[in-house]
């Protein structure tokens, strides 16, 4: 017999006999068969217990098992008879804690009791997929900015300025200092960075205080932001769909077990190829006025416009070149009009909504301190940042992705809060 192994390997271990360890997923008897399902954390596999066959104590052992039981099985690798997959033919078991009165039993339970039992709600099977596929787009991300010759820079999660609306910040006192905020984004500090390094990147959590109840929202959620010197718009765009091409292929070379358990139309996600449609914010609201929304230019995009473009564009759609007025400080001005900015937003097809958030960035001091001035940011706090346009400014871009609606389109998960392990949300905190 081999050492313990992992389901994810048995396919190496046809007709050998093994040791797996796990937990009881799922159970069903025909009688004198028990069928056992097991999840090893890499994997589901089937054990087949021909009762007739065993030991008494082992007989016992598969007659009393229950959900949710962690257990050791030693048996024989085999093919499935109809399908491509391989069972393990049971000739002992042992229970190693037994698990007695699983709250989360076969019948169907509401969101509520499912968030309050999160922490046993992840071992379910879409729950389980979901967070590998998660695992994955991480992973893929780390892979290509490597191969892009990206540095990751990790940006603060304390900071002591509130360069955006302060009602979705959260703000606490930072001992005798005054006030501090959890940060919204890396980007700004990013920008610091790409004079020494040229391309960086950072990872990791961000904080909103939105009151936001929508499918849509989390009060804790990951952000990607990437910054690039002498990057101008277009530039941008065309970096922004490679990345999420390869990341498109990682799933589906990595993930398509997990994506068949979340029922999704894995055709959708192999369509997807560059270049992206585009259009301008203006274009964008012709189409949706045609389409029945009262949208106007100066207004952002609602969650029902999102529906309404994804029924137009089936592959991710750029929506460039938005009003400036609608749009942060540090975004550059179109050259040919100043009342739009150099900036691209990235919708998912089929009603996932905005993907990724972009822009080239101003790089002249001048006309950052006048946006500054006109968005009522603090520039004494704020010098550092000038600092960036009158030692070297050169041109640059940047763009984010939020990870939670990145997981929600690619494994077909309608509600982000899903995507994350432990959701935070302004109704919950506990698990």
């Amino acid at each position: 017999m081999t050492d313990y192994i992992l389901v994810t390997n048995i396919a190496a271990h046809l007709g050998q006999e093994v040791e797996l360890k796990g937990w009881v997923s799922n159970l069903r008897s025909s009688g004198k068969i028990s069928f056992i399902e097991i999840r090893d954390g890499s994997g589901f596999i089937q054990a087949v217990a021909n009762l007739a066959q065993l030991s008494e104590a082992a007989k016992a052992v598969a007659e009393g098992l229950t959900h949710e039981s962690s257990v050791r099985v030693i048996g024989v690798v085999t093919k499935h008879p109809k399908r491509e997959e391989y069972e393990l033919q049971v000739k002992s078991i042992e229970v190693i804690q037994r698990a007695e009165n699983y709250p989360l039993g076969r019948k169907e339970h509401g969101p509520d009791f499912l968030l309050e039992h999160r922490h046993l709600w992840l071992r379910s099977k879409s729950q389980w997929a979901i967070q590998r596929i998660r695992n994955t787009i991480i992973l893929a991300t780390y892979e290509f900015f490597q191969s892009e010759n990206f540095i990751k820079i990790d940006a603060p999660v304390i900071t002591g300025v509130a360069c955006e609306d302060t009602t979705t910040l959260f703000e606490f006192e930072y001992f005798d200092l005054g006030k501090g905020y959890l940060s919204q984004s890396g980007q700004l500090y990013l920008e610091a960075a790409i004079a020494a390094h040229g391309r960086v990147f950072d990872f990791g959590p961000v904080f909103r205080a939105e009151k936001s109840k929508t499918r849509k929202h989390l009060t804790e959620f990951w952000m990607m932001d990437a910054e690039m010197a002498f990057f101008e718009h277009e530039d941008n765009l065309k970096l922004q769909e490679r990345l999420v091409c390869h990341i498109i292929r990682a799933v589906l070379e990595r993930n398509r077990a997990e994506l068949v358990l979340m029922s999704r139309d894995i055709s959708k996600l192999e369509k997807v190829s560059a270049p992206f449609d585009r259009i301008t914010h203006q274009q964008a609201v012709e189409v949706l006025r045609a389409r029945g929304s009262s949208i106007t230019e100066d207004l952002d995009l609602g969650a029902n416009d999102e529906t309404l473009l994804a029924q137009v564009y089936d592959k991710p759609l750029f929506i460039e070149r938005w009003p400036t007025k609608l749009k942060a400080f540090y975004m550059k001005r179109d050259p040919a009009d100043a009342r739009y900015v150099l900036s691209a937003d990235l919708m998912a097809p089929e009603g996932f909504g905005e993907l990724i958030g972009g822009s080239q960035r101003e790089d002249s001091a001048d006309r950052l301190r006048e946006r500054m001035l006109e968005q009522n940011v603090p520039l004494d706090k704020m010098q550092w940042y000038l600092d960036q346009r009158i030692y070297g400014s050169v041109p640059h871009s940047g763009f984010g992705f939020g990870l939670e609606r990145l997981v929600s389109w690619i494994s077909g998960c309608e509600h982000i809060r899903e995507t994350i392990p432990f959701p935070r949300m302004i109704y919950r905190i506990q698990p």
